[in-house]
């Protein structure tokens, strides 16, 4: 049994990891690469393994350097299921469909250029057709659900903090020199604690291999609270000089996390001495995606953390408030970019700058000396937000040569990624010493300095891949099947759900079969699993139909 790492081994984009055993051969992601030229090339080059051979894939979140591949794959052989939380399902086909459309249209931009120049037509990396045929093999699974791959292979989801339905993936795999099986836990992107809307990593206590992300492996990022006030203090600083506030914002995660935010300050809820200011403010979501994906925010509740859970049940929807506005043709894009006289802040796609209407926002008013741009997420190497963060005097937008002269601000604590504490703090949980820690997803610095910091502070030897690579997973596993189940749920776990048994005991009874297994006796770990996996599925279906159906104490739209 092996796992090679292809993609995201010496970058931050492209994640792609082959875990091989002598019976199946399957993914962990299947992601673009982004930043630069070069960089981006490598899209276009062949799978360095026949994508008809996968025999499934499982998907960590939907960013696009972790899942704008799947076309690809699809389109060259592959006919397994993808395993991915119901969110990210939902999520994906915004994302891919986006992705074919933005292909298509460069093809046409680059076709055109070529023909002045008698070079041949471009084809695009794929089409928006190509996206639309992975949906047929998404598989959603909820999180805390022990799911059944094979005989070999179970997983379960859970939450990774990162965006809404990133999961942390707990495998337990064996081959057939194996009699137990081996644990491994690929994390996706971790987020941070403490972030609105969305719950905590979890914390996972058990793995006897774990691939962990590295993305901030030697950076700290300020509290989130501190980066929020500095935002709106940047607002009312912008209104005053009677410029714009342009954000390149990602459009899954990042641009709800700012809606929500801001909707504290409009509303009332966060008192503030900007008040007065910001009622003369339009806040404008520039963005067809993103608006798209708020609504798959707005019908997926039951993931959010408790903070935003509430909001829903007093019927208040945290993600509208009255100056916010979703722009949705082009010509209401392009209506942003005439000087009215009228402060506005444009949040806009995508959040590096390598795509979208964010790059028509920044030609029409990088060069203002009245205006801030302010960077809330990670700027990969290579591309237009990296060179401007860098601090750059002068950039290339659309063919245009574009001076700096807007004020540049980078507010890490809205990032989605898990600083290096906070990563720390995550290994901290695993109750035993894994047999071995890969580190993926992250620049070469910020691996080997996360591996450097790993071992002094708790003493665990981390492999930093370096480039594509393939390492051996020999080692006997020591996990049994019971062992999978129970480790899934444990004591605090047991007792919770046999506490939900108890309250949903009428709801639960066709499928319990008998009062006997809802009084939670002689309960074989097959049919408590089942129980668990039910429970899970109910707590969605009620935390949704409460979304639904609170009732309006206040003047906004409920869910």
């Amino acid at each position: 049994m092996n796992v090679t790492f292809y993609g995201a081994s010496n970058t931050v984009t492209g994640s792609c990891h082959l875990v091989t055993t002598d019976k199946y051969k399957f993914l962990l992601d299947c992601g673009m690469f982004q930043g630069g030229k070069t960089l981006e090339a490598r899209n276009e080059e062949d799978f360095p393994f026949n994508p008809a051979e996968i025999d499934f894939v499982i998907l960590s979140h939907a960013h696009v350097d972790h899942c704008g591949r799947l076309p690809l794959l699809v389109k060259r052989g592959f006919k397994g299921n993808i395993y991915c939380t119901k969110t990210t399902a939902d999520l994906i086909k915004i994302m891919l469909v986006d992705c074919g459309y933005i292909h298509e249209k460069d093809a046409i931009w680059e076709t055109k250029r070529n023909e002045r120049k008698g070079k041949p037509p471009v084809a695009p990396l794929y089409t928006v057709e190509d996206a639309k045929n992975v949906f047929p093999y998404l598989t959603p699974i909820l999180y805390d659900q022990l799911i059944h791959i094979n005989d070999d292979c179970e997983i379960c989801f859970n939450d990774a903090g990162h965006i809404l339905g990133s999961a942390i993936t707990e495998i337990w795999l064996k081959d057939s020199m194996q009699e137990h099986f081996s644990k491994i836990v690929f994390t996706g992107d971790l987020g941070m604690k403490d972030r609105p809307i969305l719950r905590d990593p979890t914390p996972i206590k058990h793995a006897d291999y774990v691939l962990m992300e590295s993305t901030y492996g030697n950076r700290l990022h300020e509290p989130n609270p501190t980066s929020v006030d500095k935002l709106i203090k940047i607002i009312a600083a912008t209104y005053k000089k009677g410029g714009n506030v342009i954000i390149p914002s990602f459009a899954v995660g990042r641009t709800q996390e700012l809606i929500f935010e801001l909707n504290k300050y409009y509303d009332g809820t966060t008192p503030s001495p900007y008040s007065d200011i910001l009622k003369n403010i339009d806040v404008y979501i520039d963005s067809p995606m993103a608006a798209s994906v708020t609504k798959v925010f707005e019908e997926n509740p039951q993931v959010f953390d408790e903070e935003a859970r509430s909001y829903i049940l007093r019927g208040d929807n945290p993600l509208k408030f009255k100056n916010l506005h979703f722009t949705e043709t082009t010509a209401d894009s392009m209506a942003l970019n005439n000087d009215d006289g009228k402060t506005k802040i444009i949040i806009s796609a995508s959040g590096m700058c390598d795509a979208g209407r964010i790059r028509h926002h920044l030609k029409h008013g990088l060069w203002n000396p009245k205006n801030s741009v302010v960077f809330v997420g990670y700027q990969a190497a290579g591309t237009l937000g990296r060179m401007i963060v860098d601090g750059n005097s002068d950039v290339t937008i659309m063919g245009e040569v574009i001076h700096v002269g807007a004020t540049i601000y980078n507010l890490e604590g809205f990032s989605g990624h898990a600083d290096r504490n906070g990563l720390l703090d995550w290994l901290k949980n695993l109750k035993h010493s894994p047999k071995k820690i890969f580190l993926v997803h992250g620049e070469m610095d910020a691996k080997h300095d996360f591996a450097n910091f790993v071992k002094e502070e708790i003493g665990l030897d981390c492999t930093v891949i370096e480039g594509p690579s393939t390492y051996e997973l020999s080692e006997a596993g020591s996990f049994t099947k019971e062992d999978a189940i129970t480790d899934v749920i444990d004591e605090e776990q047991l007792a919770g759900i046999h506490d939900q048994i108890g309250t949903i005991h009428d709801h639960l009874e066709s499928i319990l079969y008998n009062a006997k297994l809802a009084a939670g006796s002689n309960i074989s770990a097959d049919q408590l699993m089942r129980i668990n996996n039910v429970v899970q599925e109910l707590e969605r279906d009620v935390m949704k139909l409460g979304a639904i159906t609170s009732e309006n104490p206040t003047t906004k739209e409920p869910l």
